[in-house]
């Protein structure tokens, strides 16, 4: 049996339907069991991080896990929810993890991101469990948070929207852990892209393709944005050094070949993942 956390995320709702499509025993890990709805073969269980008393039953019995947590960066000491996970699964004598990660892993950075992130893979390199680690870069589902701006009319506020990225479709991460969580792939950390790099108007505009709209990109102030981030929990450090982070050294993006290699296929195109999602942007008439 494989236990999914976050089962209700991007990466976690994709990677249960995946494996339970292949015949696997899937059990989907939520703060809210009784509101989740499941392919056959997947059953729901409670289970939360900050509730670590839950999470021994919500592992009994599994053999692997894919480990995900949503807490916010800075808003405990360390990733308190990570290492809770991972104790977790070392109870449970699992016999493999798949731990979903951030691009750069945390490699030798020395601000509170760099610091977190390299504490929580640690807690799974340094479990003693065989374990693979996901490292993907930005998600192509953040652009559902234009979705509502969309409905109200054409400009959308999009902080950054010139930087470029690799946006990866959630589906591909998951994918990916799948074929992760059959094995082969042990002690492995994947760097995961898309296969083009685009900016965010960019993608903005492969929207407004899609929906017959004329949308326009307009760059909020950088205290939206910073007030916005604190709404996510994030303490005032840690949004600090997003802002240096994203001003003075943003990361150079690539499109790398990992996806492809794991899976034989190129990964999604984030005009075919527009088109998959399209539902979910209001079009001309819709409003």
């Amino acid at each position: 049996m494989i236990l999914v956390t976050g089962a209700t995320g991007h990466v976690g709702r994709e990677l249960v339907e995946r494996l339970a499509a292949r015949g696997e025993t899937v059990r989907a890990m939520t703060r809210r069991p009784e509101e989740i709805h499941l392919p056959p073969g997947a059953e729901a269980v409670y289970g939360d991080a900050a509730d670590p008393e839950s999470l021994d039953a919500a592992f009994r019995g599994a053999d692997a896990a894919f480990l995900m947590s949503a807490q916010a960066v800075g808003s405990a000491p360390g990733p308190t929810h990570d290492i809770t996970l991972v104790d977790a699964a070392r109870r449970a004598a699992l016999g493999r993890v798949v731990k979903l990660s951030v691009y750069d892993g945390g490699e030798g950075g020395t601000d509170p991101l760099g610091r977190w992130h390299t504490e929580a893979e640690a807690a799974v390199t340094g479990s003693g469990l065989a374990y693979t680690l996901l490292r993907p870069g930005r998600f192509m589902t953040n652009t559902l948070g234009w979705a509502p701006m969309i409905a109200r009319g054409d400009d959308v506020y999009v902080p950054f929207a010139d930087l470029p990225t690799a946006s990866i479709d959630p589906a591909d991460i998951a994918a990916v852990a799948a074929a992760a969580l059959a094995g082969g792939h042990d002690g492995a950390a994947y760097r995961l892209t898309g296969p083009e790099i685009l900016t965010p108007a960019e993608e903005l505009a492969v929207i407004a393709k899609e929906t017959g709209r004329t949308l326009r990109v307009v760059e909020p102030p950088e205290e939206a944005f910073r007030t916005g981030m604190a709404r996510s929990g994030m303490s005032a450090e840690v949004i600090e050094t997003i802002l240096t982070r994203m001003r003075d050294d943003p990361p150079v993006p690539e499109v790398l070949p990992t996806v492809e290699e794991v899976l034989g296929r190129p990964a999604t195109r984030f005009a075919d993942w527009v088109a998959r999602n399209r539902e979910a942007f209001p079009a001309r008439g819709d409003r």
